[in-house]
């Protein structure tokens, strides 16, 4: 029997964002792209999110009722399609009880199944102090925090070539986003939050040696600067395993390392196709490319999934 296959990560456009000049009329996070792809490499489910790119064009106050007209139109189209989507919300985490009360809604109302957040939003990282009632909220409503980058978080002057933007910048964004989560605490004052990194979160599992030396080398390590104020009991690393990596990098190896470091159940399937159409298939290959036991496989192409997003 063919295993059940989830795409976590799959994003739709509101017709008026897809209609934006930007796009040339070509957008490509349309559904009618997710339901062809969906057809065409035999998925089971696919969890639609809107990106948020147009966010970055907005302040907290003014982006809140795009956010809005997001999270109704995704709902739609999952009752339009019962059975094949799951629908996430988008939020900005700090931006205040408005967005709160929005998400709360967009939850119990419109049963969205978790929530998409940038990495950044105009410098604003998620672990700054004004996010923590997000956060807070996320794991009262015992919902999945889907992390994904801007369109370019910091550094935009050096990767205007080439699109380093989007091939490097977005995961240095998670990476440091992540990082900061980390070691501000995060995951310390709320061990129960359900947290997904896009991208096997930035490349974080290759770093988080380095995380843990500055941690437990103290003072011998004086000259790398302060590792005050101290907001975590344990190395990095462990609160790395508290949290779940989406398998988004077409790349055997970088899943591997991951699998290695966080373990094979914390690993959720991702193409992020649309917006890059022929990569549906390819990121299914990158996981069979591994070749792993059918249980780990299953847990990383379904099972974590349903059990995040309670289906």
């Amino acid at each position: 029997m063919k295993p059940m296959i989830i795409d976590w990560h799959t994003h739709v456009h509101s017709p008026r964002e897809q209609a934006a000049p930007f796009w040339r009329g070509q957008c490509p996070a349309t559904i009618d792209n997710v339901l062809r792809l969906h057809d065409e490499v035999g998925l089971d489910i696919s969890v639609i999110s809107n990106s948020g790119h147009y966010r970055k064009e907005y302040s907290r106050d003014e982006a809140l009722p795009a956010i809005r007209e997001a999270n109704q139109y995704l709902a739609a189209l999952r009752d339009q399609h019962k059975g094949r989507l799951v629908a996430l919300a988008v939020a900005i985490p700090g931006a205040g009880d408005a967005h709160l009360k929005e998400l709360e809604r967009a939850v119990k109302q419109d049963d969205l199944r978790g929530v998409l957040i940038s990495s950044s939003h105009r410098r604003a990282y998620p672990d700054d102090e004004d996010a923590r009632p997000f956060f807070r909220l996320a794991c009262d409503l015992d919902i999945p925090v889907f992390m994904h980058p801007p369109s370019v978080g910091f550094g935009e002057e050096r990767m205007k070539e080439f699109r380093l933007a989007s091939s490097v910048g977005r995961p240095f964004d998670s990476c440091l986003a992540l990082a900061r989560l980390i070691v501000r605490g995060v995951f310390e004052e709320l061990p129960k939050l359900k947290f997904v990194a896009s991208h096997l979160g930035g490349g974080i599992c290759e770093i988080i040696g380095r995380m843990d030396y500055a941690y437990e080398m103290g003072d011998e390590a004086f000259f790398l600067g302060s590792y005050q104020p101290m907001k975590i009991t344990r190395k990095p690393s462990d609160y790395l395993k508290m949290m779940y990596l989406d398998s988004t990098s077409y790349h055997s190896p970088a899943v591997r390392c991951a699998i290695d470091t966080i373990g094979p159940e914390r690993i959720v399937f991702g193409s992020d196709a649309p917006m890059l159409l022929s990569m549906k298939g390819r990121a299914i290959d990158t996981i069979k490319d591994l070749k792993l036991p059918a249980a780990e496989h299953e847990q990383i192409m379904s099972g974590t999934a349903r059990r995040l997003l309670k289906l």
